[in-house]
């Protein structure tokens, strides 16, 4: 989607130039050996190849300049080979005489990353000393930034940038959490009334991973990271191609990610035979990635809703999921990895009549009902009735301590509930 909004500046020049952020260059997918089958080669190394679609982008639409905004690098580098790759492709745009500016973030803060190559000469790293200005003439262009020391910067940076430089079309580039975002913490704090003093045409912003237009005038905005790393990271991921001519600055999203996250909701509700849930879940499958590319799609699946298959994967567990990924394979047209199936099931069954009976069945549920009731006759449950496998699984898969929690308890509990009444079904 195109946004055409007026600049403030007085004679701007004619350019485009591109903002990314947030690249985390081999980022670290812990994990994935829990999974059968995951391509695993192809998520490792799909930050960098978004990197590549990146350049490969900025070489096609002949951009001017290139505009980091943090967090090149996810952690500093085991070895050399992250910092080889990155200053590989920048050498691709310096043969096209292509210039890239660039700030450090918490990641990669300069008191983080502690191997060190020498950059291309067409590549800029912003002090992290003070906020500085690189002024493109040709273009009427001024960038101002500020690179982070250490990972740890609470105080907020841009009341010691420079303000803007008249007649000239400014940008602020800055890694920041602005006033605060979900899931990320609190670094370079600052506010929309604080960058609007500075009175540049464009702020370039990093840190928050998801893309997020947050004022038109002047334009503020994160990018969002250039490729998703996990389930949390869903949706396109990419960066901002910027067009500025005639006094006017038109802005397009570009996705560029080779891996894309989806976290997919299917309700089954109604659904009582496993033919009608595979029709619905591949139906839902192709939804979700339809017109996405030849990306790979690695989804999440929740199964939710009021159905009889809560009866059948209580009796059979296992059938679901495996329901999933049989519908993954009947989706044409795309590339599919289930990362992961997720039941929020229940039964259709009115579990409340069949509590007020006087049976072995009733007896059960009224059991169930205290034991949900009761924190710590459930935490005694648990320790009786799990105790000893519990000790015997693997440290990860224990998942720090989680099963402790009395949700996470009581979750278990009507598992247990559900797959005895389907047994007890089956053998009625």
């Amino acid at each position: 989607m195109n946004n055409v909004v007026a600049t403030s500046s007085a004679t701007p020049g004619t350019f485009r130039f591109l903002h990314a952020a947030d690249l985390h260059i081999d980022s670290p997918l812990r994990g994935l050996s829990r999974y059968a089958g995951a391509p695993v080669d192809r998520l490792r190394n799909a930050t960098r190849r978004a990197l590549e679609n990146l350049v490969d982008l900025a070489l096609a639409e002949q951009v001017h300049f290139v505009l980091l905004a943090g967090d090149l690098y996810d952690r500093d580098w085991p070895d050399f080979h992250t910092g080889l790759f990155f200053r590989a492709q920048m050498v691709r745009l310096g043969r096209a005489h292509i210039p890239v500016f660039f700030v450090q973030g918490n990641h990669d803060a300069q008191g983080t990353i502690t191997r060190e190559l020498v950059l291309p000469d067409n590549v800029t790293r912003f002090s992290s000393r003070s906020a500085e200005t690189v002024r493109l003439p040709a273009l009427g262009v001024a960038i101002h930034g500020q690179s982070f020391p250490q990972r740890e910067v609470p105080e907020d940076l841009v009341p010691h940038y420079p303000d803007a430089l008249p007649g000239q079309f400014n940008i602020g580039l800055l890694h920041t959490s602005l006033t605060g975002a979900s899931g990320h913490d609190t670094y370079a704090p600052t506010d929309i009334p604080t960058l609007k003093t500075k009175g540049y045409d464009y702020w370039a912003l990093g840190h928050v991973h998801t893309r997020a237009v947050v004022c038109e005038s002047p334009r503020v905005v994160f990018p969002g990271n250039l490729q998703g790393r996990h389930a949390n990271e869903t949706g396109p991921k990419g960066c901002e191609l910027v067009t500025v001519a005639g006094g006017q600055m038109e802005t397009r999203f570009v996705p560029l990610d080779v891996v894309r996250w989806h976290q997919l909701s299917v309700p089954l509700d109604g659904i009582d035979n496993l033919a009608q849930a595979s029709q619905a879940i591949t139906a839902a499958l192709a939804q979700a990635t339809l017109g996405a590319g030849d990306r790979l799609h690695a989804l999440r699946i929740h199964l939710t809703g009021r159905t009889a298959l809560h009866t059948t994967e209580a009796g059979q567990p296992g059938t679901l999921e495996a329901a999933v990924h049989a519908a993954a394979q009947d989706v044409a047209g795309a590339e599919l990895w289930i990362e992961q199936v997720q039941l929020q099931l229940s039964s259709p069954v009115d579990r409340a009549a069949l509590a007020q009976g006087d049976d072995a069945v009733a007896e059960l549920l009224r059991l169930v009902d205290e034991l949900a009731a009761d924190p710590a006759a459930l935490a005694a449950w648990s320790a009786q009735a799990c105790g000893d496998v519990l000790h015997k699984l693997p440290a990860e898969a224990k998942g720090e301590g989680h099963w402790a929690d009395p949700a996470t308890l009581k979750a278990l509990l009507m598992d247990a509930e559900a797959t005895l009444l389907a047994r007890l079904g089956s053998a009625a």
